[in-house]
């Protein structure tokens, strides 16, 4: 990629004095910091292959749907297509602020608490966002979803621990999916794709894995990544999406999601980090201890 081109060819990007790549995460996209003749980050570009356009625009333009119902996020600017280079990609206001998952271990617990509610006010801010009127029923989606995911699962030569017990959990709870609402999910809502930024919450980064279904959903994050960086966080972003006490209907479907996932996790590792296996069972059996191994709805660490 020539990194002058972009600069040269997209209008936004004209009056910039540099680009430098962003290496961290794992999406296929590529990422840049864009900074202006006094060396200050202006933007950030996310490119792909020419290919991926038509999903490449639609994630922008939610994007600008978080953004113009008040979520706090990168705005959109532009997007691009470059057909010489077989290129597309957005530029995204900079947002400024630290990682998540770097800055919360250096708050205090109180701090880390209040962090986690205005993220959970945020989540649920963009949770408002409505699913296309055409989508099929979520409970459906995700149930022929999971049976993929749990087929490719055991064809994999990995084997779960307590197999057998989660496997049961979740047959037992499928139906508790009937007839939740579909809006717009984040899917990766975890301190990694969060800011921080003098001591408080500061913003959500990182649309590309965005879909549409259960608000709950957004939650089973919290029991592979963020309970791990910050219980306080994880806590207060329960408490301040709901404004106090999480309804049981909730547990119920946050234990059903986070078992639900294993499998997949596991495939998942396989096929695009398989050198990080070894940590990715060690995250699974934190889980699988969180929750006795199915025999509990609200994970141990969670207190009221």
């Amino acid at each position: 990629m020539n990194l002058e081109q972009i600069l040269e060819q997209v209008p936004e990007l004209r009056g910039a004095a540099r680009m430098t790549p962003l290496t961290k995460g794992f999406s296929s996209d590529r990422k840049y910091i864009v900074y202006d003749a006094a060396d200050r980050p202006v933007y950030v570009v996310r490119t792909a292959e020419i290919g991926k356009e038509g999903a490449k625009r639609r994630e922008f333009e939610v994007v600008g749907r978080a953004a113009a119902a008040g979520v706090r996020t990168p705005a959109p600017v532009a997007f691009f297509t470059l057909t010489e280079q077989q290129t597309c990609g957005m530029v995204l206001e900079h947002a400024g602020g630290t990682d998540a998952a770097e800055a919360l271990p250096l708050l205090s617990s109180d701090e880390q608490y209040a962090a986690g509610v205005e993220a959970g006010r945020e989540l649920r801010l963009l949770h408002t966002i409505g699913a296309p009127a055409e989508m099929q029923p979520w409970h459906r989606l995700r149930e022929a979803k999971h049976r993929r995911q749990w087929q490719a699962y055991r064809e994999c030569g990995v084997k779960l621990p307590a197999e057998e017990a989660v496997e049961a959990f979740i047959e037992t709870h499928l139906p508790c999916m009937e007839g939740r609402p579909s809006g717009l999910q984040h899917d990766d809502f975890h301190p990694s794709n969060l800011l921080i930024a003098g001591g408080r919450y500061a913003a959500v980064i990182d649309f590309n894995r965005y879909d549409w279904g259960d608000p709950y959903h957004d939650f089973l994050k919290i029991a592979y990544f963020s309970r791990e960086v910050s219980v306080s966080f994880s806590t207060g972003q329960i408490h301040g999406y709901f404004g106090g006490r999480a309804p049981d209907l909730f547990w119920t479907l946050y234990a059903l999601y986070t078992a639900m996932i294993l499998g997949g996790t596991i495939t998942w590792t396989l096929q695009v980090v398989p050198e990080q296996l070894p940590s990715m069972m060690d995250r699974i059996r934190v889980v699988l201890e969180d929750h006795r191994n199915f025999e509990s709805m609200v994970p141990v660490w969670y207190k009221e």
